[in-house]
């Protein structure tokens, strides 16, 4: 296949200077348009799209930082390169402030444009790659979740697949598991690839709402039902209708009520409170509990033919402890999610702190590596999470700790060799060894830092 002509757009008042580049690019092999300034330039872009732009800075009716800022305001991704036989430092800056890739003085030889534009083909060449490989990691990324849920191991990808298989049916799924695991972002999960999201997804926690109040919550009441009643009021079942109720903490409900809940689950309709006729909704339950409801069944604390009629389908997610193959994916997806809501250039975890985040045992689950995580962003000013950002019950080192038990001395040239010696530790640790990485942390420069190790016998 024959490869595509590099075009570039050459917008110069001077028409020798136009006629000239024109004729040296098209021998390069380039496809060249010419134009006598901004405003001509401008209607240029809009007809087609260029790789390249070279603009002169002077020119009448537009000029070149009038043309660049309209380039810049419109997003075209061409690559604009100045010219100018007028220019200064000053004016080559502002240029590279304004958007421009890079400035070139006249008179120039060819083989000046040819070196910016072959420099300028190799960036476009790295940041198609770049964008490439930012493309295929979220492929990868996608194929490693459901809904707001992200796991590689087997378990989490078991998961995913019967999740996607139960979405387009309508039938109840029991989801269990420890408390901070993600039931609630699996129930969420399936009712989008179920229902989608013109449908209405209803949670509540039952174990939050007063016992007196909760059959008034589910299934509404009518005006004057009982003293506070002014108004008819919908339920949440009647507000899930066409779509998903979630029940979480399920194993809270009275057994009153989880009569009247089997009931709906059965018929498929609904009374609120101090009405005499039923309504017919058309919801799909979704429940989940951190307890083992079959144990409830058998304390007669739940009923067992609503645990069968929940139960149509199990979903166990297992703690974090159990899929730590799953940490490294997880926290690249807790860092992206909480650096996007905070506002935080982020870029990467240290292997050090890394290595602490393996080791522990994790008792609130994603839960609670979501909040060490979150912690740690707004703690560290190096843009890379260090073993010291993270709580001390994880192995994290204090920020702060007396002097004298630091250093275990008052001299002050001892001290320097201690410190020196500690910081350099500390940052070969949470780089893995990396001493480019180590030296931008140090603030150090490359050599600085490889004359330090040296003398340090590292």
């Amino acid at each position: 296949m024959k490869a595509m002509l590099r075009t570039i757009l050459v917008i110069d008042d001077e028409a020798n200077m136009r006629h000239m580049l024109g004729a040296l690019l098209a021998k390069q092999g380039y496809k060249v348009d010419v134009a006598a300034n901004g405003a001509e330039g401008l209607e240029w872009m809009n007809r087609a799209q260029y790789d390249f732009v070279l603009c002169d800075l002077r020119m009448p009716i537009m000029d070149g930082l009038a043309f660049l800022e309209r380039v810049r305001n419109h997003g075209w991704e061409a690559t604009v390169i100045m010219m100018s036989a007028y220019g200064t430092i000053d004016q080559a800056i502002e240029t590279v402030k304004q958007g421009a890739y890079d400035y070139i003085s006249k008179p120039f030889k060819l083989e000046e444009i040819l070196l910016v534009l072959r420099k300028a083909e190799e960036r476009e060449r790295l940041r198609l790659e770049n964008r490439q490989l930012k493309e295929r990691i979220e492929a990868i990324d996608n194929q490693r979740a459901f809904g707001g849920l992200v796991g590689k191991s087997k378990a989490m990808q078991d998961i995913f697949r019967l999740a996607e298989k139960v979405a387009p049916h309508h039938t109840t799924v029991l989801i269990t598991g420890e408390s901070g695991t993600g039931k609630e972002l699996v129930a969420k999960g399936i009712h989008a690839a179920g229902k989608g999201g013109e449908a209405p997804f209803v949670a509540v926690n039952c174990g939050s709402i007063p016992a007196q109040l909760l059959e008034s919550e589910f299934f509404g009441y009518v005006k004057g039902a009982f003293t506070g009643a002014d108004r008819d009021k919908k339920g949440l079942f009647e507000e899930a209708d066409q779509g998903t109720l979630f029940l979480d903490e399920i194993g809270e409900l009275s057994l009153d009520l989880q009569v009247k809940l089997l009931r709906v689950l059965q018929e498929g309709e609904v009374r609120r409170v101090g009405a005499v006729q039923s309504s017919k909704v058309a919801v799909r339950v979704l429940a989940a509990t951190n307890k083992e409801l079959a144990a409830l069944v058998d304390q007669g604390r739940f009923r067992e033919d609503l645990y069968y009629r929940l139960n149509v389908l199990n979903i166990h997610i297992p703690p974090l402890r159990q899929r730590m193959e799953d940490m490294v994916l997880l926290c690249r997806f807790i860092v992206r999610k909480c650096t996007a809501r905070l506002g935080i250039d982020m870029q990467d975890i240290a292997p050090a702190a890394m290595e602490l985040l393996m080791r522990h045992d994790w008792p609130g689950n994603v839960r609670e590596l979501e909040n060490v995580l979150e912690r740690a962003l707004i703690l560290t000013d190096k843009h890379i999470i260090l073993p010291q950002h993270l709580p001390e019950q994880l192995g994290g080192r204090p920020e702060r700790r007396r002097i004298d038990d630091l250093l275990g001395t008052y001299s002050l040239k001892q001290a320097k060799v201690i410190m020196e010696k500690q910081l350099i530790s500390r940052a070969m640790e949470a780089t893995g060894g990396n001493k480019s990485k180590a030296a931008h942390l140090l603030e150090l420069s490359y050599p600085a830092l490889l004359a330090k190790l040296k003398e340090y016998e590292w």
